[in-house]
């Protein structure tokens, strides 16, 4: 028989996955209903509550399980993300964004407080199964770095308070809908001039909100004090991080966001004005379906065959540098045409955003430093990418790409 202290002890520690392995057969024999009086699920829930200390989010977690935790463990991650919500009435304590996390994971409902029992029983996860997937994720969870926090933790919430009524769509709102529409269009249609047309124009809504945000912020506050600065967090899942990471760092320069990325956990942080994250955010998820598919046409034309990791790797770094030069051509005609309709200078006031942006950069990340890959890339790879960034989505309608 297992000793019950020890087995306290062994789940006070980080088991890795060899660990895992090799204990996971002797304690599904001797505790066959893995949650031992519920000790598994007050042990996951402590190292969550260590984990969201040292940084993490609800979606960071849930990313980072899926990457590095066994596949089972994902349901289990949200039920636990459910689980403390429940117990720490997130719900209606929690900031706004926190609270947006959860229920895009489906983690608000009532779940079941012997949480890792209940997935067991539903998953039909065999003891020695569930064992190993519990310890691997425990050992994910306890082994997580420390991070730049972001949002308050749950030991910095204050009493529950009421939900204000929801407000009516404002101009952000309406406006990324529109953009919304469009790439969603974009992405559905199967003639590239059309698809090509549609996100030109989101493109050309993202550049012209912004101009209307900074000029209304502008007339009502001087400085960068009058710039409400927000920040936020994308996942990219492998493979090809860094490739995708360059694609989502073109975007977010393109639109004054900037960017600040974790290696090895495929954690990006986004700053900039809330309306130009959820802009770069969705113009991001527009160019990988694009991108995906550019490349899948380009394997096509050689024969039909995947592609070598290399060459994949190559045409998404070739990608995403095209597109980033396109993206400022595109953003600068906007701006220049704004400008001009409104018979006014817009350098000084998207010069006030830029700094309010650098700003709280430089006080969210002090330890932050410039890095650029030196890796050598497959010159075919390379050059294809870039000509199927001729044809992605982006620019002017009025001012064509040059």
């Amino acid at each position: 028989m297992i000793d019950e202290t020890w087995l306290a002890d062994l789940l006070r520690r980080r088991p890795d996955a060899a660990t895992a392995a090799q204990l996971a057969p002797g304690l599904a024999r001797h505790h066959p209903d893995v949650d031992v009086g519920g000790l598994v699920t007050r042990t996951l829930l402590e190292a969550l509550d260590e984990v969201w200390e040292r940084g993490w989010q609800p979606a960071d977690v849930a990313h980072t399980a899926r990457r590095e935790a066994p596949a089972g463990s994902a349901p289990l991650t949200v039920a636990l993300i459910a689980e403390h919500a429940r117990r720490t009435d997130a719900a209606g304590r929690a900031p706004e964004s926190w609270v947006d996390q959860l229920r895009e994971l489906d983690a608000l409902g009532p779940g079941d407080a012997a949480v890792v029992a209940a997935w067991q029983r539903g998953a039909r996860r065999s003891p020695a199964e569930a064992w190993r997937i519990a310890l691997e994720l425990l050992g994910v969870l306890r082994s997580a770095s420390r991070i730049e926090v972001l949002v308050p933790p749950p030991s910095r919430w204050g009493a529950a308070r009421v939900r204000g009524a929801t407000a009516a769509p404002s101009d952000d709102d309406r406006a990324l809908r529109r953009i919304r529409g469009l790439l969603a269009k974009a992405e559905s249609t199967e003639f590239p001039d059309e698809a090509e047309a549609l996100t030109a124009k989101a493109q050309e809504l993202m550049t012209r909100h912004a101009v209307d945000a900074a000029l209304l912020g502008a007339g009502s506050a001087g400085g960068t004090a009058g710039v409400a600065v927000d920040t936020r967090r994308v996942h990219v899942a492998d493979p090809y991080v860094r490739a995708r990471m360059q694609l989502l760092g073109a975007v977010a320069e393109a639109n004054d966001v900037r960017l600040v990325w974790y290696q090895g956990l495929g954690i990006a942080n986004l700053v900039g004005v809330r309306a130009d994250l959820d802009a770069v955010e969705l113009l991001f998820t527009s160019l990988l379906l694009q991108v995906s598919q550019a490349l899948t046409a380009a394997e096509r034309q050689v024969g039909g065959r995947p592609a070598s990791r290399t060459f994949r790797r190559a045409f998404l770094l070739g990608y995403a540098q095209r597109v980033g030069e396109r993206l400022r051509v595109a953003r600068e005609s906007a701006t220049a045409q704004a400008a001009a309709e409104r018979e006014v200078d817009l350098l000084p006031v998207l010069r006030s955003r830029q700094e309010a942006v650098e700003t709280a950069v430089a006080e969210l990340f002090p330890r932050v430093r410039a890095g650029r890959s030196r890796a050598s890339v497959d010159a075919g790879g390379w050059y294809a990418g870039r000509a199927a960034a001729e044809h992605a989505d982006v620019g002017s309608r009025q001012a064509p790409l040059r």
